[in-house]
């Protein structure tokens, strides 16, 4: 299955794992046991899950060899830039990474876990608590560097409570860093770094870890400004990183997009009249998990109605009266990727002939903005078409009462629609948010295309049929060098096709 879906997918996109030099892969495998780690830590394993991952994945589908090889290019990257400052004189760089903390909901009762996406991208560590620190050296132009992965001790007594965590020697052997420590020589190896000798990159302005960043880093920090050593931003060259997908990431997209699609296929058809959003909200969660994702990747928007014209409303507490649509927005998280489905249906299983002209005109807008998915073009034109040509459809199919002139179509397309024609996807949902929507697209990346037209039902501007109606079809792209691909194209979006899978149950 693994193998068939990544080739597929990744045949059609011309993408190729990243390869490592010769000295990268020694290092790699030299600095780690042999022997599988037969033990539970803090999450899957090949001892713990071997139906799930081989003996050198650090998390299911990405290698030890995988995770060196992001460390590697992002190091090449920062000793590549020309960091202009004050300071002229630093011959090294350290980037500092957090993981996330546990957070707490109220007293003892902790949210479900969820690891800092750049500390999982570099680490495929998945414990709170954590730090990456990796340091190339003074004077020397090679680029190398060494990585050393701070870790919470192992305990017994808190494992008995809250399981089984790595421990400095569980995280040195399972996830390919060069060396390991705990958390609490954290203070000591910064000091090493409070030197001109250095140039720190650290997300100083967004903070991952804020207890962390006020032990440690905050006093590390004023004394860094007063010695004038160059403190720069880590995130921006993540994201560039990031933002193009190997063969594996693809693999774990596309198996994120395919248990969505399929948990849509199996509660759209149990909709039915007066049902509960929280019910289609459960269902979904359900369907996602059996599929073998870890969760919902967001709070899904389950709205009936003329709620779904409330762009985010995630409150999922109301009745879905007979002769409403039902908006839903939800996607599947696969081991560390996501996915990201909106499809809208009658919930009584039958379009009114006014939802369904609606719901088409969407439909047209979508795949026309789906196929403008190719290299060389950029998701802010893909905007300008989808706006004109939303406005378009609302004057062809006589929406609105009063005549539109052709330097308001613009206008219009925007007041139907207010967000943009869609985002770059990945780990997170609303992926690599420091890359600019002007971006040019390139194989590897992934974006949505999610047009809609929502109508208030208290719009006088619109004729009384179509007042209340809020539709928006969205679907996971992969940029090829041959065309679009469609990460989530089982999931049904033909007008014909969805009545016909509620009416069929």
């Amino acid at each position: 299955m693994r193998g068939t879906l990544a080739s597929r997918i990744c045949r059609l996109a011309g993408i190729r794992l990243r390869s490592l030099s010769t000295s990268h892969v020694h290092r790699c495998l030299s600095s780690q046991p042999s022997a599988v780690l037969e033990r539970s830590i803090g999450q899957p394993t090949s001892y713990t899950h071997p139906f799930l991952m081989k003996q050198d994945e650090v998390t299911p589908s990405l290698s030890k060899l995988d995770y060196e090889s992001r460390r590697s290019s992002l190091m090449s990257s920062v000793a590549a830039a020309n960091v202009v400052s004050e300071n002229n004189t630093a011959k090294a760089h350290v980037v500092i990474l957090f993981g996330e903390p546990i957070t707490y909901m109220t007293e003892d009762i902790p949210y479900p876990f969820h690891q800092n996406t750049n500390f999982r991208y570099l680490t495929g560590f998945l414990e709170p608590d954590s730090c990456l620190i990796m340091e190339t050296f003074p004077g020397d132009t090679s680029c190398e560097y060494k990585s050393t992965l701070l870790v919470r001790d192992r305990d017994s007594s808190k494992e008995l409570w809250h399981g089984p965590r790595a421990g400095v020697e569980g995280a040195l052997q399972h996830t390919g860093v060069d060396y390991t420590k705990s958390i609490e020589d954290f203070p000591n190896l910064l000091s090493k770094f409070l030197s001109e000798d250095y140039t720190v990159w650290y997300d100083f302005q967004k903070k991952t870890n804020m207890q962390l960043h006020l032990k440690h880093m905050t006093p590390f920090l004023n004394k860094a400004f007063d010695k004038k050593i160059n403190i720069c931003p880590i995130s921006d060259f993540i994201h560039r990183q990031r933002h193009i997908k190997t063969e594996n990431e693809v693999y774990l997209m596309g198996k994120a997009g395919l248990i969505t699609a399929e948990a849509f296929k199996r509660v759209i058809p149990i909709s039915f009249a007066n049902i509960n959003e929280s019910s289609i909200h459960a269902m979904l969660d359900c369907e996602c998990r059996l599929g073998g994702a870890q969760m919902l990747a967001y709070p899904p928007v389950v709205a009936g109605g003329n709620r779904a014209n409330t762009l985010h409303y995630i409150v999922n507490d109301q009745r879905i009266k007979d002769g409403e649509l039902v908006l839903v927005d939800a996607g599947a998280e696969y081991h560390g990727y996501v996915a990201d489905i909106t499809r809208t249906w009658p919930i009584n299983g039958r379009f009114s002939k006014a939802q369904r002209l609606v719901y088409d005109a969407v439909l047209r807008v979508q795949e026309a903005c789906v196929l403008l998915c190719r290299v060389g073009a950029t998701l802010q034109q893909i905007y300008v078409v989808m706006i004109s040509m939303l406005a378009q459809e609302l004057v062809e199919n006589d929406v609105l009462i009063d005549k539109v002139e052709k330097e308001d179509l613009p206008m219009v397309g925007r007041k139907f629609c207010p967000h943009h024609v869609g985002h770059w996807l990945g780990m997170d949902v609303h992926d690599t948010d420091g890359i600019a929507k002007s971006t040019t697209l390139a194989p590897g990346m992934v974006v949505t295309i999610e047009p809609g037209i929502y109508i208030r039902s208290d719009d006088v501007t619109v004729r009384e049929e179509f007042r209340g109606i809020a539709i928006r079809i969205e679907d996971d792209v992969l940029v090829t060098s041959s065309g679009p691909v469609v990460l989530t194209d089982a999931c049904p979006k033909n007008g014909d096709d969805i009545e016909n899978l509620i009416t069929s149950r």
